[in-house]
């Protein structure tokens, strides 16, 4: 489920919906329906409190990370794995060219391999 939403939505749209309480954009999402969708935003509120703050600057929000490994380890720790887990994925298949959606997809293919 996580793959297909990533695949579907940027990681900070994803945040915004469930930040705004956005059900019907999760539910243009392949495979989301609206219980679904709504759960999402009631399991996702609280995990997304772990991620930095967004600011936002003429109508364009801004994630304060300092690098996509980084955004990567908070999006798999809101996405429910433990903080050394989540690392150890993204540790694992991190290269410098890679954005941090990249790393995302890739760490949550590695961990179902393992």
């Amino acid at each position: 489920m996580a793959l297909t939403i990533l695949s579907g939505i940027e990681t900070d749209e994803f945040s915004q919906c469930v930040q705004n309480n956005d059900a019907e954009r999760l539910t243009k999402l392949p495979g989301v329906g609206k219980k679904t969708a709504e759960r999402l935003i009631v399991e996702m509120r609280d995990r997304l409190g772990n991620l930095p703050k967004t600011t936002t600057q003429k109508n364009k929000t801004i994630n304060v990370y300092t690098t996509p490994a980084d955004e990567a380890v908070s999006a798999l720790i809101s996405l429910g794995y433990k903080p050394p887990e989540a690392s150890r994925y993204v540790l694992a298949i991190a290269n410098d060219n890679m954005s941090s959606e990249e790393l995302i997809r890739e760490a949550l293919k590695h961990s179902i391999k393992k």
